[in-house]
């Protein structure tokens, strides 16, 4: 079952970026919603948010679901490395491309990362920040020692992975709540996984971020679950006191995923963050 597909975008640096460009009415109205989906094999914008970004819309946002580059739909090219500031540079052209010069960034792991990043390089295009579980606030090896990464690196480094073996590392590394491990979730992530390359896990690069926090002004959320896998611990810590404008949601019996295992909560909680930044 493959994912639906959006549009394309030719970048400035001559790749091209798959994304879903929705509004109200289908018109590009509405205040800007950028959702950027974290890394792993079969990753994409879609299967990541398709329980949230269309509730924004029908709350009246215009919301912008990027497929990453190495990811989904978009270019995955093999010649390259992928450091943290090559994902920031594709994000920024494809949002050039589209006519978006403010937003507010919703990020899951890597893409929490990336918001990061492009919030301290563009801090006059960000209104928000909404994160959950966000890379980038670590060194790189401690992200290893945690049980769902060394699940990743056990199951995809065998050589002979198969559709149960990516469902086996959705249940036991990204989620606590096994019933959004449906059929349907594992059949897009393995289509995806079919088109992917080994080029971006190798070669990506994700600097420590945590001391440049205090930099960013604007206002945020964060999502953290805390039955995760992934992401160390004291990344709550770190969040809760270098983002100077931030308030941090907890949210017990969840994974990774906060923003599909407790959907209606978290698309309640970023709308009331949303409407209140956006209506000032």
């Amino acid at each position: 079952m493959p994912i639906p597909e959006g549009q394309y975008v030719t970048l400035a640096n001559g790749y091209k970026i798959h994304l879903t460009d929705l509004s109200p009415a289908g018109e590009a109205q509405g205040h800007p919603v950028v959702f950027l989906h974290g890394s792993g094999s079969g990753a994409s914008g879609h299967s990541n948010f398709k329980g949230n970004y269309p509730y924004l819309v029908e709350q009246g946002y215009r919301v912008i679901v990027p497929d990453l580059i190495g990811y989904g739909y978009s270019d995955k090219p093999d010649d390259v490395e992928y450091p943290l500031d090559f994902f920031v540079e594709c994000v920024k052209q494809a949002l050039d491309a589209v006519g978006v010069d403010k937003c507010s960034i919703i990020g899951n792991s890597l893409g929490g990362a990336i918001a990061l990043k492009f919030t301290l390089d563009y801090p006059e295009q960000v209104v928000s920040l909404n994160l959950m579980a966000p890379g980038g606030i670590e060194n790189q090896p401690d992200y290893f020692t945690m049980p769902g990464m060394q699940i990743l690196q056990r199951i995809f480094t065998q050589g002979n992975v198969d559709k149960e073996s990516l469902r086996q590392f959705i249940s036991e590394g990204l989620v606590y709540n096994q019933s959004v491990v449906d059929d349907e979730l594992v059949d897009e992530r393995w289509d995806i996984y079919q088109k992917q390359n080994d080029q971006c896990l190798k070669t990506m690069r994700v600097p420590n971020l945590a001391d440049r926090l205090p930099e960013i002004q604007v206002p945020s959320i964060v999502f953290w679950g805390l039955n995760e896998q992934m992401m160390p611990e004291t990344g709550i810590q770190t969040l809760a006191k270098g983002l100077k404008n931030t308030r941090v949601v907890l949210i017990s019996e969840c994974g990774h995923w906060a923003m599909a295992e407790h959907k209606d909560l978290f698309n309640r909680y970023t709308l009331d963050f949303l409407n209140e930044q956006t209506q000032k």
